[in-house]
């Protein structure tokens, strides 16, 4: 069983997006998904996606709370949520292909634009899963992570 921990991380009104390497064998190659990955042994969640953001973006996070866990027959995904506070040129984009911060309502669609390929690459099935969260909440009438009070 593979366990990952990822970050759901607002900024502007939108998410911080990774898009992954096209690179054969890893995990939802040359789709946007989270920052993040599996936990080391011994490691936390949350650990794990700390240690995750400093090595793939090469930024200290502040305050990350737990949003929600999925569970399938292969792996678990821990999501947190937290604020981005710095600018995205404040980051160093060290795993990936590109990054962008994405409104909420582009991301029911489905697919993203790349300003560095310039093309649309489509979500990975794990930023398929925090979309869909983020729809159960909002049907519940919760705030969305990361939302303005």
């Amino acid at each position: 069983m593979v366990e990952v921990a990822l970050a759901m991380l607002h900024r502007d009104q939108g998410w911080l997006l990774q898009l992954r390497d096209d690179i054969e064998g890893i995990v939802a190659p040359g789709t946007w998904g989270l920052f993040g990955g599996h936990l080391d042994p011994g490691e936390t969640p949350e650990q794990a996606c700390r240690r995750e953001l400093w090595e793939e973006i090469h930024w200290q996070a502040g305050d990350l709370e737990h949003w929600f866990t999925h569970r399938d027959p292969l792996r678990i995904a821990h999501f947190f949520h937290g604020p981005l506070t710095v600018p995205l040129s404040g980051l160093q984009l060290l795993e990936g292909q590109d990054m962008a911060i994405v409104p909420a309502a582009q991301l029911q669609r489905g697919q993203v634009w790349s300003p560095r390929l310039a093309e649309n690459r489509p979500l990975a099935q794990s930023l398929q899963w925090a979309v869909a969260a983020l729809q159960r909440d909002q049907a519940l009438g919760a705030q969305e992570p990361g939302a303005a009070s």
